[in-house]
């Protein structure tokens, strides 16, 4: 990755770097679903990816662009869970040994994720505790490879490969997308798949989505700044619920015209609800975000052609319960 701002050639080169290790994840469509949000709806099932979520493709990404000579002690990175878990396993391919710096909020079931694949986790006070502090401590004493988890070309670049195959399997369908919407936290996601699709749309109109009463993507997006924020002490969409937002993905978005939402955690449990009952899919709250803001109605969809992201699928049994009672006596498909 040589030239200055980030472009779809990026993501070319990403994904001939992680295709043959990664799952081309299936676009889904429902007459059910249609129905109940009012529009029509293709959802890119990013839980069904490796490690369940998108984050595979970026850390798998940055990982093989590293030389030898930049990991020789393993790698390391912080993450709610899911950036932790996909970096996990991407170090297990490739023979690396990883560090995983965790919130002490951390989903159970995502702590436990990353020890499966042999990860060693490590945890922080994300209210009393810098986690990019206790990372570069790591790195100093241990001499480890760092892996951004959002603000980083090689790793937007393999989230944009998501978008890529969205938008080919898209023109595959006949379809061409009105408007697009991403879950983000950093900005990875959303600065990666949103450059895929305006390569193949330019005209589409493209949301990112973030938790109402946390909306730093929604202020850095208003002021042009990179946004560090409080976050939530205990909040179900703990996988967009960063405290920064990445400064280069910040610049895609800007470039691209993009707007911001906000959803309650509500909301994404009853677009968990409806994704199960209509897709038989499994999401995530978090991984549920541009789907709610559908359902919700944030903005006018009717009769529009929506592309969402379903971003990951790494749920707690008892969350996933919750949604499902949560949404018992809402729309049913």
């Amino acid at each position: 990755m040589h030239r200055n701002q980030f472009s779809f050639q990026d993501i070319l080169d990403a994904y001939a770097r992680i295709s043959s290790h990664v799952v081309r994840t299936p676009l889904l469509n429902s007459p059910m679903l249609d129905e109940v949000a009012g529009c029509s709806l293709y959802v890119k099932a990013e839980s069904l990816q490796r490690t369940g979520s998108f984050k595979y493709r970026g850390a798998l990404n940055k990982i093989l662009s590293l030389g030898d000579e930049e990991q020789p002690r393993g790698i390391v990175t912080y993450s709610a869970g899911n950036h932790g878990h996909a970096v996990s396993a991407a170090a297990k391919l490739v023979g690396r040994a990883a560090t995983i710096v965790l919130p002490s909020t951390a989903a159970p079931n995502k702590v436990a994720n990353c020890k499966w694949w042999g990860a060693e986790t490590i945890f922080y006070d994300p209210i009393a505790e810098r986690r990019e502090d206790v990372a570069n401590d790591l790195i100093d004493k241990r001499g480890l490879a760092f892996i951004p988890p959002f603000d980083d070309g090689f790793v937007m670049a393999g989230q944009g490969t998501a978008g890529l195959e969205a938008c080919e399997q898209l023109k595959e369908c006949g379809v061409v997308p009105d408007v697009v919407l991403v879950n983000t936290s950093g900005g990875g996601l959303a600065s990666g798949f949103i450059e895929a699709v305006k390569h193949f749309y330019p005209s589409a109109e493209c949301y990112v989505v973030e938790q109402a009463g946390y909306e730093k993507m929604a202020a850095a997006l208003a002021t042009g700044n990179p946004q560090r924020i409080a976050v939530a002490e205990k909040t179900i969409l703990d996988g967009i619920n960063g405290p920064e937002t990445g400064a280069k993905p910040l610049s895609v978005l800007l470039r691209h015209g993009v707007k911001a939402l906000g959803v309650t955690q509500e909301e994404a449990l009853h677009a968990m609800a409806i994704a199960f009952a209509c897709l038989k899919l499994v999401m995530e709250p978090a991984g549920a975000a541009s789907l709610g803001a559908v359902l919700a109605r944030k903005t006018p969809f009717a009769g529009c052609n929506v592309l969402v992201v379903a971003s990951g699928g790494n749920v707690d049994a008892d969350v996933f319960g919750k949604a499902l009672v949560y949404s018992g006596g809402r729309d049913a498909a």
